[in-house]
């Protein structure tokens, strides 16, 4: 049974490669479920796509649970040496009042 239940993030300054080439992207739908293509039970899928141009064009991955984790412990280990190296501030995280 597949839940149908989608996290949108909206992005910026964001481009991919797709089937024509590259294309603006303003979306990430995000969800784990059932694939589509890959051989696993379950994945946790990316669909970037540009709803403002209606979305019909995307650039999806499936990937693994573990898969996934690594994934966003690499891209935040990239963004921390990324602002350290070019001297940016680290956004500040909210913490939630007791």
């Amino acid at each position: 049974m597949c839940s149908y239940i989608v996290e949108k993030a909206a992005l910026t300054g964001s481009a991919a490669k797709g089937r024509k080439g590259w294309m603006r992207i303003d979306t990430a739908n995000v969800y784990y479920d059932h694939p589509y293509y890959s051989t696993l039970d379950h994945v946790l899928a990316i669909d970037f796509t540009n709803e403002g141009e209606g979305g019909r064009d995307r650039v999806a991955v499936e990937l693994s649970a573990d898969s996934a984790r690594a994934l966003v412990d690499r891209i935040l280990a990239a963004l921390a040496s990324g602002e350290v190296a070019h001297a940016v501030a680290a956004p500040a995280l909210a913490v939630a009042a007791d």
